[in-house]
């Protein structure tokens, strides 16, 4: 029988498809068990309402057989088969798909999943062979027919014979090449590795024969003597863990397929699942881990969730479903409502796409709320391992996630002495208190003895200890919470000192300054008496829009910038340092002057700041003596 061209275009549309559509080889095998699934739907259909179908939902499955001497691959189905024209048009005519007509007729029926609907995966069998030859018997036909293919050059069908119905798939898989290693794919191991990644949750059994060693009956167990047996394995597990009830599903369940799936030693931290019928229908299983990942701070960790399409994998990390606040989550999404594109590798961005990951965002910050509501020692665990994540949310994109994670996020309280949450913090603010404080520095134990601090703890005021670089931007994206502003009371603005006693003075206060200033010169912008000293001598405070912590940051992401920050010393006019520096003004101006750098370069380390020439700074201290 002569050949007959494809319908469609030529031989630069099915290269196209071939080389182009489909990113990975290794998409074949799951296009064509899908393929075989949907043709099994269809006649368990059937079957619901013909009694002469002959078989039950058990009856039904798929079958792998390698043959790899000849390098052949047999994918075998059962289901409703195809005559002489449904070949022609569904294999002769490039991307028609009968899946597709067939969910149209019964679009209404709830029992119908189909997963094929464009009629281009079946081409992707040529990406790994050179002859695709396909038997097939239609349920309740006589007469069986061949279609075979070696590419672009056309098709032939033949009639054949075939006992039962349903269809099988022959594959001839190319010989190697220097860039391509196809004889992978006659390796079983290999291909039951793709069905465990790609086709685990097909609803019907997919079988394929395996080797094993087998524990000789009546030997020395002392010395064992195994056989090698061959018997059939059912490679998938047909049942997702998420369409599972919740209640047959025990934690040891959970725990074992989040290890297995991401490749994780230890148990998550959490796990949470979600069933949502609307607009779009899914389901949903999330797991917070229990350690953060080695490269997560890093350009190589990928972010997002597997993406199934009725239980077939879509995407192996899908990064549009998870904002970059809750990039720790790992988990599954699976849905059939998906508008896939036509290699079923991606997705098209619309609503739906956009719908799923708006109601995942609600449902992982909700159950985050629950967690720290319900077991604050756990979610404290979790916040010390990705906490910044959640401040980062707080930055991010011009601050518009702010809303979502600010009850999230924990800061150490100068009173409580442990982590609190902004709300926890605002409902302790006394009626007179009108800003929130925070501080910010190298480490807790470096803030609390920050001489800036003292005022603020003798008034009984809470302060906000921030450690982490990404806090004080935090706090600048939010502004203010529940109306309340927060001040950085290493800066010199803060409003409360107004309230406060009497300012320090000191005889000659205008001769002293501008004696420190003359001295200083352009190392600082100001020199002022404080408010706020206590046991200190003195301090150096940022002025302006810039901290130290802003500058410290800014010298490490973006040197060249050479971003400064304003600096304000504060001179405590009570401490025996301030006043011998005073005394010295007349009585040996070098020594005053000596006492002046001295206590700025005192300011400087306690900031957390660089001193220009420490081996200088060593030197001066010594001449006072």
């Amino acid at each position: 029988m002569a050949k007959t061209e494809f319908k469609s275009e030529s031989k630069r549309l099915l290269d196209l498809m071939i080389n182009s559509i489909y990113t990975h080889k290794e998409i074949f095998l799951r296009e064509i068990i899908s393929n075989a699934s949907d043709a099994i739907d269809k006649l368990y259909y059937i079957s619901l309402t013909d009694s002469n179908v002959g078989l039950n939902k058990d009856d039904f499955k798929i079958r792998i057989e390698i043959d790899k001497p000849n390098r052949l691959i047999t994918i075998s189905d059962n289901g409703i088969g195809m005559d002489k024209d449904d070949l022609d048009n569904n294999l002769g005519t490039i991307a028609n798909s009968g899946s597709f007509k067939f969910k149209q007729e019964n679009e209404k029926n709830d029992d119908v999943d189909i997963i094929g609907q464009f009629g281009v995966g079946f081409y992707s069998a040529f990406m790994v062979s050179d002859q695709v030859t396909v038997r097939s018997k239609k349920y309740n036909c006589e007469q069986a027919y061949e279609w075979s293919s070696s590419g672009a050059d056309g098709y032939e069908i033949t009639e054949t014979d075939k006992d039962s119905v349903g269809t099988t798939i022959i594959l001839r898989i190319k010989e190697d090449t220097e860039n391509e290693k196809y004889s992978d794919f006659l390796e079983k191991y290999k291909i039951s590795a793709l069905v465990s990644k790609y086709s685990d949750y097909i609803r019907y059994p997919i079988i394929m024969e395996m080797e094993h060693r087998k524990l000789r009956e009546d030997c020395d167990l002392e010395h064992p003597e195994y056989d090698e047996v061959t018997e059939d394995e059912v490679l998938n597990s047909m049942i997702p863990i998420w369409q599972r009830n919740k209640k047959d599903v025990t934690e040891e369940e959970y725990n074992e397929f989040y290890k297995q799936k991401f490749f994780d030693f230890e148990n998550p931290a959490h796990v949470f699942s979600n069933s949502v019928e609307g607009i779009v229908t899914y389901k949903s299983l999330l797991y917070i881990p229990s350690r953060v990942p080695f490269n997560y701070y890093t350009k190589e960790y990928k972010k997002g969730l597997q993406l199934y399409s009725s239980g077939v994998l879509i995407m192996d990390t899908c990064s549009d479903l998870i904002p970059e606040h809750f990039a720790f989550i790992k988990g599954v999404v699976d849905s059939q409502d998906l508008s896939l594109n036509i290699s079923r590798e991606m997705l098209q961005h619309d609503r739906q796409l956009k719908n799923i990951a708006n109601t995942l965002e609600k449902k992982i910050r909700s159950e985050l709320a629950s967690w720290l509501k319900n077991d604050r020692e756990a979610y404290e665990k979790f916040f010390a391992n990705f906490g910044n994540q959640l401040k980062y949310g707080l930055v991010g994109d011009y601050g518009a996630h702010k809303d979502v994670v600010k009850d999230l996020v924990l800061f150490y309280s100068s009173t409580e002495k442990k982590l609190v949450t902004l709300k926890e913090y605002v409902e302790r603010m006394g009626e007179d208190q009108k800003e929130i404080y925070f501080a910010t520095g190298e480490s807790i134990d470096i803030i609390d003895k920050l001489p800036q601090t003292e005022y603020f703890r003798e008034k009984g005021r809470e302060i906000l200890y921030c450690a982490e670089k990404v806090d004080e931007f935090a706090f600048r994206s939010m502004e203010e919470y529940e109306g309340k502003k927060f001040v950085n009371i290493v800066n010199e603005d803060v409003e409360e000192e107004s309230d406060s006693k009497e300012e320090q003075k000191a005889e000659n206060e205008d001769d002293v300054l501008k004696f420190v200033k003359d001295i200083l010169g352009d190392k600082v912008n100001e020199v002022v008496f404080s408010k706020k000293l206590r046991s200190h001598p003195v301090c150096l405070t940022a002025k302006g829009g810039v901290s130290f912590e802003m500058e410290k940051y800014m010298a490490m992401a973006q040197p060249e910038a050479m971003v400064r920050a304003e600096r304000v010393l504060e001179l405590n006019a009570t401490h025996p340092a301030v006043n011998a520096l005073i005394a010295n003004m007349t009585a040996d101006r070098e020594k005053a002057e000596k006492y002046a750098k001295l206590l700025y370069n005192q300011a400087v380390i306690i900031a957390g700041l660089q001193v220009d020439d420490p081996s200088e700074y060593t030197d001066l201290v010594c001449s006072l003596f």
